[in-house]
């Protein structure tokens, strides 16, 4: 009779603690995630800053300014096929650049508005900003259409795009042209 009684203890209290194993085990591994780079997927475990979440619903870029890192802002369409094929490259960068530049991806087809003040005609269509908040100007000829939009009466340079896909490489030579460092 007593070992009946014994195993009807432990018994509960092994279940008992394999539960709050596996529970200290999986917070544990969300602690770990937190010095990983940030990506829509674990924003929410980390409670991190949504300023530097790829996806992005709507754009303040005072906020983004405010930083004094780079911006590249892709806007596309999660359903375009030029814009599929640079969504990887979005990715990885967003995730190398963390607190080197600040890389963001809008899909206008469903956020259009965010889209409103910036000049875009074709999809995907990235828009270049410096650290301090001027529009990018490339030092040179990187191999690389740019389209440089002006005020019609001050002729003052208010945006630097570039329409169509780019790869990493591509990418990187117009990060390490707007001065971020490897």
């Amino acid at each position: 009779m007593d070992k009946r009684k014994l195993i009807k203890i432990i018994l509960p209290l092994c279940i008992v603690l394999v539960i709050m194993g596996i529970w200290i085990y999986k917070n544990l591994d969300t602690e770990k995630g937190m010095d990983q780079p940030i990506s829509q997927d674990n924003a929410e475990l980390a409670d991190i800053n949504e300023d530097f979440i790829l996806e992005a619903t709507e754009i303040d870029l005072d906020t983004l300014t405010s930083y004094g890192l780079p911006i590249i802002i892709d806007f596309g369409a999660h359903s375009c096929v030029p814009c599929k094929e640079m969504e990887p490259v979005l990715e990885t960068m967003n995730a190398q650049m963390q607190g080197r530049a600040i890389i963001k991806f809008v899909d206008v087809w469903e956020n259009n508005a965010a889209a409103a003040d910036f000049p875009i005609q074709v999809i995907p269509t990235q828009v270049f900003i410096n650290a301090d908040g001027a529009p990018y100007v490339p030092s040179d000829d990187l191999g690389i259409e740019f389209i440089m939009y002006s005020e019609p009466d001050t002729k003052t340079h208010v945006f630097t795009v570039h329409q169509g896909g780019l790869t990493e490489e591509q990418m990187n030579i117009i990060l390490t042209d707007m001065g971020v460092s490897e």
